[in-house]
């Protein structure tokens, strides 16, 4: 027998598509309160000294937490080439501007403190604003885009043709989801500014996260009831190879129903809808009442419970085509080959624990607050 033979191909894809939801979740819950802090600073900081306390609570992990992002990236282009392709191409302008913004934040993040002058920081922590809320509503508003349906096709070889542009991206829907992504990820931040700050700064961040975690939950609640009523769902209407080639034009697709229509035939994923109402609620809760620790773990379990509600309800759905449903790019169809998806499960089973052995260690060693004192005395800080 064949090495890679000892997982069947269509357990390696659900593999695959599991592991990238983790990616992406590990994604929003690490450098997702960098970009909330990043998205606060100039609302809750008020002097230089102040805002120096801020960026210094994300100062030695930001970093490390945009590893997240890049291996996600990566397991898009290896273990599922069209989405890659699709996804990169006709995304291409939003795209970019996510890169720029992520890569003005460390720029920022370096050259902030370099001089005394306050003209040249209040321009360094605005930019530090960008690469904090741009990233955070863009990612929302692919993923509105995503459960509309995205402008593509494919040709009889496979070539993926777009035919949206940016601005159609910032359809009502689209917003509305960057504004819950935005919204979440800055109560996200504010939890992490409680726990690792002190002073007037703490207070602030908890009454800016306050607010956004309701706007986060009311724009989640709204979201769900314009996917049952205004979203066209997708449905296979041909029953899937399992362990096919990967070939999306051999199945048919229609453009029907309601997205939310998978909650009665697989009940079960309720759970993900419930964590993230939960979560954020109870994340608002001890933010509201002067948690720290309590506030942080409860925001990380909305954004998963909200991440994995998108990936669960549009199962086995991974990027759907608004313009020709048959091209829509599925778990089954839509992967590398079976030897690759093997190849980078054994891969990834003997390094993802060191990644996460090697994080868990980081933030052991760096946990506490970081302290006024420590930012005038210490040179090297930001």
């Amino acid at each position: 027998m064949i090495l890679h033979e000892l997982i069947d191909f269509d357990i390696l894809r659900i593999i695959w598509w599991g592991l990238l939801g983790v990616l992406l979740i590990g994604f929003a819950l690490t450098d997702g309160f960098d970009m909330g802090v990043g998205a606060l600073l100039p609302f809750i900081a008020k002097s230089d000294e102040e805002r120096r306390l801020v960026i210094n609570t994300v100062g030695p992990v930001w970093e490390g937490n945009q590893v997240w992002f890049i291996l996600g990236g990566g397991a898009i282009f290896a273990a599922w080439p069209p989405l890659y392709a699709v996804s990169f191409s006709g995304f291409y302008l939003a795209m970019f501007i996510i890169l720029a913004a992520l890569i003005l934040r460390p720029v920022a993040f370096k050259y902030r403190s370099k001089r005394e002058d306050h003209r040249w920081r209040n321009t360094w922590d605005w930019a530090l604003f960008v690469g904090g809320a741009v990233p955070a509503l863009i990612f929302g508003v692919a993923v509105g885009n995503v459960l509309q349906g995205v402008p593509f096709r494919l040709t009889d070889d496979l070539f993926s043709l777009y035919e949206g542009s940016f601005f159609a991206l910032l359809n009502p829907f689209a917003l509305l989801a960057g504004a819950v992504s935005l919204t979440m990820l800055i109560a996200h931040g504010a939890a992490w500014v409680a726990v690792k700050a002190e002073g007037p700064v703490v207070d602030r961040a908890r009454r800016f996260g306050t607010f956004a975690g309701l706007a986060a939950m009311a724009g989640y609640a709204l979201a769900g009831l314009w996917l049952a009523v205004g979203v066209d769902g997708y449905n296979m209407t041909t029953e899937a190879v399992l362990n096919g080639p990967s070939n999306p034009l051999l199945t048919e697709v229609a453009r029907e129903g309601s997205w939310l229509a998978a909650y009665a035939a697989r009940p079960w994923i309720v759970i993900a809808p419930a964590m993230g109402f939960a979560g954020m609620a109870l994340a608002y809760l001890s933010l509201w009442r002067g948690g720290e620790v309590s506030a942080l773990l409860f925001s990380k379990l909305g954004i998963t419970g909200v991440i994995s509600s998108v990936g669960l309800t549009m199962f086995p759905f991974i990027l759907p085509s608004s313009i020709d449903p048959r091209s829509s790019l599925t778990v089954w169809d839509s992967s590398s080959s079976h030897l690759t998806l093997f190849v980078m499960l054994a891969v990834t089973v003997i390094f993802m624990p060191l990644i996460l052995l090697y994080t868990a260690w980081v933030y052991k060693v760096l946990w506490g607050k970081v302290t006024m004192d420590e930012i005038t005395e210490n040179k090297n800080a930001y």
